[in-house]
């Protein structure tokens, strides 16, 4: 928390206080047998083969390259729900409208958000509208709810995570928390810059056939690669251990981040996923993943390892060792 005990824009950034807000106050609020840890999903009950997700979206400025507020709340929901071993079925979406909002900006997020759905295969079932004073909105905000059906059979938790586990990304990361800073900001050496948002599913699916050995999926949003992996080393035996050099980051994010002071790991993505695989079958799900479109550019970019328990490290390109802590301070507020 704050030193002054009260909320920041910090605890929303997915870096260390976001962690400490949702350990602290948020989770304990509610854990039961029936939410017994921090995981994009939970069960609908004992035995129920449905997993239910819940996402709000607050981005600033509603529309940018690659993607809108619209189309990125249908697929985020669904990510969160493939990333958790289930392929999403139907999606409730809610609208926060700030007095003013554009009548024909309205219809291009929910243009957007229903040709998101049929891409996705997911039924838009119910939603809700309202609207807030002028000042009070933000323009508009979406709160989306998602039920998807089981795939794996297995819990994709951090419990299931074993020394020697390789660490896999799907994808290049980065691209979508600048696009979105460009596009506010109006930042000339991010024209080039595209939101990588899209519907993880078809990829997290590939690697189900995997059984036992998929320990671990979570998509990369707020925070970034850092914090996903400083989440699950956690109170962990084990820690990380990646190399900088094979992180997957396209010449443009590369060059954009470089010239802003920024790092790729910490910046957050929309259709990119972090996986955790058991150690010899990192090349069965590279070859899964490369025969998907949105795996083209899958990696793996580390290890698991006991020689650090509870630290992520980075093997640099001039061969140092660096630690990778949680983001700290207030990174790029209002990008998902």
């Amino acid at each position: 928390m704050s030193d002054d005990g009260r909320i920041r824009l910090e605890h929303g950034s997915g870096g260390a206080l976001s962690r400490d807000l949702v350990e602290r106050v948020v989770f304990p609020a509610f854990h039961s047998d029936s939410y017994p840890e921090l995981l994009d999903a939970g069960s609908l009950g004992d035995g129920s083969n449905y997993l239910l997700t819940t996402d709000s979206y607050v981005v600033d400025p509603p529309f940018f390259p690659g993607a809108d507020i619209g189309r990125l709340s249908i697929f985020g929901t669904c990510n969160d729900l493939a990333v958790s071993g289930a392929r999403p079925v139907c999606i409730s979406v809610a609208l926060v409208i700030e007095e003013g909002f554009p009548l024909d900006d309205l219809r291009r997020v929910l243009s957007a958000a229903a040709e998101a759905s049929r891409e996705a295969n997911v039924r838009v079932v119910t939603g809700d509208t309202k609207v807030v004073p002028r000042g009070k909105g933000g323009g508009i905000f979406v709160t989306t709810a998602g039920v998807g059906l089981k795939q794996f059979p297995f819990p994709l938790t951090p419990r299931r995570i074993r020394e020697g586990d390789a660490v896999i990304l799907s994808g290049p990361i980065g691209a979508h928390g600048l696009t979105v800073l460009a596009a506010r900001e109006q930042l000339p050496v991010g024209a080039s810059l595209r939101s990588d948002a899209a519907c993880l599913y078809p990829a997290a699916e590939s690697l189900f056939s995997l059984g036992e050995d998929l320990r671990f999926l979570r998509d990369a949003t707020r925070g970034g690669v850092s914090s996903v992996l400083n989440e699950i080393v956690q109170g962990a035996a084990w820690g990380v251990r990646v190399r900088e050099e094979d992180l997957p980051v396209s010449p443009d994010v590369r060059t954009v981040s470089s010239l802003l002071g920024l790092s790729p790991m910490e910046i957050a993505n929309e259709g990119v996923f972090v996986a955790v695989v058991a150690g010899g079958a990192e090349q069965r799900a590279l070859d899964a993943l490369r025969a998907q479109p949105l795996g083209r550019a899958a990696c793996q970019v580390g290890r698991i390892t006991n020689a650090s328990p509870g630290r992520v490290l980075a093997e640099t390109r001039i061969g140092g060792t660096r630690i990778v802590d949680f983001p700290r301070g207030l990174l790029l507020p209002r990008i998902c």
